[in-house]
Formats: structure tokens, C-alpha cells, sequence
């Protein structure tokens, strides 16, 4: 009889030894766990969200609500002042901590404690100070003055601005520590060379400095845009997407209509983002694979 057609047992099937062996196995055994993790909490979430959303009447209410008009007008303003201004920062100040001297390395260690702390008990601290009775900001204001201060929160235009500064001292250090890595990867053979030919701060910025940070300084901006349109704490922790519903972004507007038991209209809220998600993923991925 060939053993092609029957194995030592005479059953005709192929042992399993035979196309994977014992650490191929074992691989996969492991993998397996994983991979119904990824199925059950990512998969089946988004698909049952595009369910949920799947009819055209949700998208036609959606964008017939003005809230959503204004979300979608904060989010842009959101991604395109709050993220370059804190990349801006990022990359300033990365400059001046890599200065060898104690007291900025001490310095170095208290300004990354915004984004080492979580994110509840910094915000709701930051709410309170802001408070028109009793914050301390107005009481400082007061006893400098002798006049009562702004209702921070309670006007739409310095509430958005009030998040997006949150937003840029929350997350500023992490993105400061990129910027500083980058630095320091950058030969000092180079920047003895500019010294040579004469080369000023600024010429060593323009022509040594910036060439060599340049894509990881681009891959971070649009890493960041990408965190920052799902990132609902700024928003909703500081004004809760108030006043008068004015100050909510995409990321807050879901939990906005999920409290009003509008379920199809807080995925489509969600769904309506991805136009802005997507491009900048390709990009991302499109430089990561260059």
C-alpha cells in the first residue's frame, strides 16, 4: 500500500507533523487567543457600527442638525491652529532642552508631569480654576484689579480656545521628547562643520537642524491630527461641549447624541470623521514606508 495514501495508522490522513512542526504549532496555539481578541473588540465594533449607521436618513438628519455643522467647524479649527501651534512649540522648545546645563534638566522633569498625569483629575483642576465665582484665575484677577473676571468658559470662542490650549499643555511634552530624540541623532560633526564655515544659529537651524528633523517633524503632525481627532477628554472634560452645545468637536458630538439615546446618529457621527482619518493615515503610512 502507498504510504502517499495511508499514514502509519492506516487512517489516510496526513499527520499534522507533516505540514507544521511542533513551534508552528505551538505559534499558532498562542496566536489564536489574540486574534478572537482582535475580533470581538475591533471587528465586530466597527462592522456593528456600520450597521447601526448604514441608512442615508441617519446622514440626512445628521447634517440637517446645526450642532454638527459647528462640530465639524471646531474640529477642522481644532486640527489646524492647536496641532501646529503645539508642533511649532514641540519643536522650539526641544531645542532649548537639550542645552547641557542642571537646572533645565530639573525644569525637564516638571514639564513632562501634564502629559504623565491623567487626564481626569488635570482637566476637571483646570475647570475649577477657571470657575467665574470662585476659580482662583478670577480671584487673582479681582484682588489685582478689583474687577470681576471673564466667564471663561461660558463664551463659545475663548471656551474652543481655553480646550485647545488645554489640548497643547497636556500633550506638548510627549511630543517635545520626539523632537528632542530626533535632535540628538543628529551628528555633532555636522554642526562642527557649519561652525567652520562660519555658519550662524540660525544658518545651523535652516541647513543642519531642520533637514534632519524634517519627517519626523512632518510624521508626528499628522500622527498627532490623527490622536487628536479621536481625543474628546480637552472638550468634553473642560466645557462638556457647552456653551449651548457650541464648542462640541466630531469625537465629543457621538457622546453628545448618545445621551439623547440617538445611537445611529453618534456612529454617524463617528463615520462622517473617517473622510478626515483616512487621508492623513496614507500619508502616514506613505512616509513611514519610504
Amino acid at each position: 500500500m502507498s504510504t502517499i495514501a495511508l499514514n502509519r495508522t492506516g487512517t489516510g490522513r496526513t499527520p499534522i507533523s507533516a505540514w507544521m512542526t511542533p513551534w508552528q504549532a505551538w505559534g499558532l496555539i498562542l496566536v489564536v487567543p489574540y486574534l478572537l481578541i482582535f475580533i470581538f473588540f475591533v471587528l465586530y465594533p466597527i462592522g456593528y457600527g456600520f450597521w447601526v449607521a448604514r441608512h442615508p436618513q441617519t446622514y440626512l438628519h445628521l447634517f440637517e442638525d446645526p450642532i454638527f455643522a459647528r462640530s465639524v467647524v471646531n474640529t477642522l479649527v481644532f486640527l489646524i491652529v492647536a496641532i501646529n501651534l503645539k508642533m511649532i512649540v514641540a519643536l522650539l522648545l526641544s531645542g532649548f532642552f537639550i542645552q547641557q546645563r542642571t537646572w533645565i534638566k530639573w525644569l525637564s522633569v516638571l514639564f513632562i508631569l501634564p502629559w504623565a498625569v491623567p487626564s481626569i483629575p488635570t482637566i476637571m483642576s483646570l475647570r475649577f480654576m477657571l470657575n467665574p465665582e470662585w476659580g482662583v484665575i478670577n480671584q487673582v484677577i479681582f484682588k489685582l484689579t478689583a474687577e470681576d473676571g471673564p466667564n471663561w468658559l461660558n463664551d463659545p470662542t475663548i471656551a474652543l480656545s481655553m480646550a485647545m490650549l488645554v489640548h497643547i499643555w497636556k500633550s506638548l511634552p510627549f511630543w517635545t521628547l520626539i523632537l528632542i530624540a530626533a535632535r540628538l541623532a543628529i551628528p555633532d560633526d555636522l554642526y562642527e562643520a557649519a561652525s567652520v564655515d562660519g555658519a550662524s544659529r540660525l544658518q545651523k537651524f535652516k541647513f543642519v537642524t531642520w533637514p534632519s528633523l524634517q519627517t519626523v517633524y512632518v510624521t508626528c503632525t499628522i500622527l498627532s491630527m490623527i490622536w487628536t481627532l479621536g481625543d474628546f477628554n480637552s472638550v468634553y472634560l473642560l466645557t462638556g461641549g457647552g456653551p449651548g452645545d457650541l464648542t462640541h468637536v466630531l469625537a465629543t458630538l457621538g457622546i453628545r447624541y448618545l445621551r439623547l439615546d440617538q445611537v445611529d446618529l453618534s456612529i454617524g457621527a463617528i463615520v462622517v470623521a473617517m473622510p478626515l482619518v483616512l487621508p492623513l493615515v496614507y500619508f502616514m503610512m506613505k512616509r513611514l514606508s519610504r
